[in-house]
C-alpha cells in the first residue's frame, strides 16, 4: 500500500495526490539528460525512489507515455542544457508536467561522487519537494517558445560568426608578428589584402584564411540587415537597431516580469551579497542570468551616456563618468569606479525598459528623446 505522510497540506492545482487503500498515487520523474540516452530515477507518490534506469529516447518516450495512460499525474525535471528545450515540449505534449531547472552542483553533502544515477535521484527529490509545495526547491527556467528560439538564433548565429572573423582575423596578424613583420588591421579586406608588405609565402598562408574572412563578412552583413530591419519605429535616440532587437529577442516577454527587482535580477547586474550577523558585505555583481542581454546592456549604457545626457541615471553618474576635460569638475574617477557606475546605469536601464515594453511609462518620461 502506497503511503504519504499525513501532516503535508497539498494544493489543489497539483493533480491526484497520494492517497491510502491502494489508490495510485503521483509519478515524480529525475532526468539526467545525455546525447545519446537518459538515465531516469521513478518516484510513486512518497516512498523512496526506484533505481535508476537508462532509456534511449525513443524508449523513454513510449515509456513516459505508458505512465500517463494509468491515469496518475506525472511530473518530470532536468537540467537545461545544450540539448535545447526539445525534451520538455515532448513530455508536456504527452501530458506530463515536465519542469527545466538551473543547472547546480547536486552532490549537497560534498561527497565527492557524482553519476548519472545520483544526479537523478537527487533532481526527482527535489522535484518531490517542489510538488509537495516547497516553491524554493527547484530553480525553474522559463521555456521559451519555438518562435522566440528561432529569432533569437539569428543574433546567436551573427555573434558566433563575428567571433570566428575575430579569430581568423587575429591568427593572421598573429602570422606576421612572429615572423617580423608589423601587424596590419584588416588584411583580408580585397584591396588591403592586394597591397599587403609580406613576403610571398606569407601571402600565400593568410590567402588560405582571406576567401573565408571575406565570406564570413558578407554573411554577417547580411544577417545585420535582417536584424535591423526588425527593429520597431520611433526607438529612444542612441538604442540603436542593432541592440533593440537583441534585447528584445533576448527578453522574450517582456510582461513575464511581475516588478522591477525580477528583471533587474535577470540581468545579473546585482551586487552580490555575503551577510552574516553584523557583518554585510556586498560584491561584485552576481552575473547571474542571461550572458547576452548584459552585454547588450551595459554596451547601450555607455551610448546612452552620450547620447541621452538628461537621463536621469546618466545625470546621477555623470561626475563619475565623465572623461578628464574642460567641462568637468572634481577628481578623474578611477576605471574600477567607472565601471561600477556604468553597471549602475545598465541596470537602472534594464528595468526603464521594462516599463517602456509594459506600457508604465514613456520613454519622455524617463528622460529619454526619441
Amino acid at each position: 500500500m502506497n503511503k504519504c505522510h499525513s501532516n503535508t497540506e497539498l494544493s489543489s492545482h497539483e493533480g491526484t495526490r497520494c492517497q491510502f487503500n491502494g489508490s495510485k498515487a503521483d509519478i515524480k520523474l529525475g532526468i539526467d539528460v545525455h546525447q545519446d540516452f537518459y538515465v531516469v530515477v521513478e518516484q510513486v507518490g512518497g516512498t523512496n525512489p526506484k533505481p535508476p534506469q537508462r532509456f534511449q529516447k525513443q524508449a523513454f518516450l513510449h515509456w513516459a507515455a505508458k505512465l500517463t495512460q494509468s491515469g496518475v499525474e506525472v511530473y518530470a525535471v532536468y537540467e537545461a542544457c545544450g540539448f535545447g528545450f526539445s525534451l520538455q515540449r515532448q513530455l508536456s505534449a504527452l501530458g506530463i508536467v515536465c519542469h527545466v531547472v538551473c543547472p547546480q552542483k547536486l552532490d549537497e553533502r560534498n561527497k565527492r561522487v557524482k553519476t548519472d544515477g545520483l544526479d537523478a535521484k537527487a533532481l526527482c527529490l527535489k522535484l518531490d519537494r517542489f510538488v509537495q509545495g516547497n516553491r524554493a526547491a527547484l530553480a525553474i527556467v522559463r521555456v521559451p517558445t519555438e518562435e522566440e528560439e528561432r529569432s533569437r538564433a539569428i543574433h546567436r548565429q551573427r555573434e558566433q560568426l563575428v567571433g570566428a572573423r575575430k579569430r581568423l582575423e587575429a591568427q593572421g596578424r598573429s602570422l606576421m608578428v612572429n615572423h617580423g613583420l608589423d601587424p596590419v588591421q584588416n588584411w583580408w579586406k580585397p584591396r588591403t589584402f592586394a597591397a599587403l608588405p609580406v613576403p610571398q609565402w606569407v601571402r600565400e598562408l593568410l590567402g588560405n584564411s582571406q576567401p573565408i574572412l571575406f565570406a564570413l563578412q558578407e554573411k554577417i552583413a547580411a544577417l545585420t540587415l535582417q536584424l535591423q530591419s526588425a527593429a520597431a519605429p520611433n526607438q529612444p535616440r542612441g538604442l540603436g537597431k542593432m541592440t533593440s532587437v537583441v534585447i528584445d529577442r533576448e527578453i522574450g516577454d517582456w510582461h513575464r516580469f511581475n516588478n522591477r527587482r525580477q528583471i533587474a535580477s535577470y540581468t545579473g547586474l546585482c551586487p552580490g551579497e555575503y551577510s552574516s550577523g553584523n557583518t554585510r558585505l556586498q560584491s561584485c555583481v552576481t552575473k547571474h542570468g542571461n550572458p547576452r542581454l548584459r552585454a547588450a546592456l551595459v554596451e547601450l549604457a555607455w551610448r546612452l551616456v552620450r547620447f541621452q545626457p538628461n537621463y536621469k541615471p546618466v545625470r546621477k553618474w555623470r561626475q563619475i563618468l565623465a572623461k578628464g576635460g574642460a567641462n568637468r569638475t572634481g577628481p578623474i574617477a578611477t576605471g574600477a569606479a567607472r565601471k561600477k557606475a556604468i553597471v549602475a546605469v545598465a541596470r537602472q536601464l534594464a528595468v526603464d525598459l521594462w516599463r517602456i515594453k509594459t506600457g508604465r511609462l514613456r520613454a519622455e518620461q524617463l528622460g529619454l528623446t526619441i
